[in-house]
């Protein structure tokens, strides 16, 4: 498996973007911290950059690496739609939803 790059894009402590970071970060836990890299983005301190890269909606989750990108939006809730995303392998203590 390559390297993943990924970038979170949320709107402060907002609900949804809280259960986005917390989600993902559950799901990444399961996986070996060196095979990937997150980034997370508060459009609520970097508007522009957010309007720049083109994310009018959060909580937005984004591939980067490896291509072809790849764009999740929403808590990221569905694990089994989320891992199909980003590529991952599904694990067995991942059976059932993120919650």
């Amino acid at each position: 498996m390559s390297h993943l790059v990924m970038r979170l894009y949320v709107a402060g402590d907002g609900p949804n973007s809280v259960a986005a970071r917390n989600n993902l970060q559950r799901l990444l836990a399961q996986y070996d911290s060196s095979t990937h890299t997150l980034e997370i983005v508060d459009c609520m301190q970097e508007p522009l950059r957010a309007l720049h890269e083109g994310v009018l909606v959060t909580p937005t989750l984004v591939r980067l690496e490896p291509e072809p990108t790849q764009t999740i939006i929403g808590s990221l809730s569905d694990t089994e739609r989320v891992l199909g995303a980003l590529g991952l392998p599904a694990l067995a203590t991942s059976v059932g939803g993120v919650r």
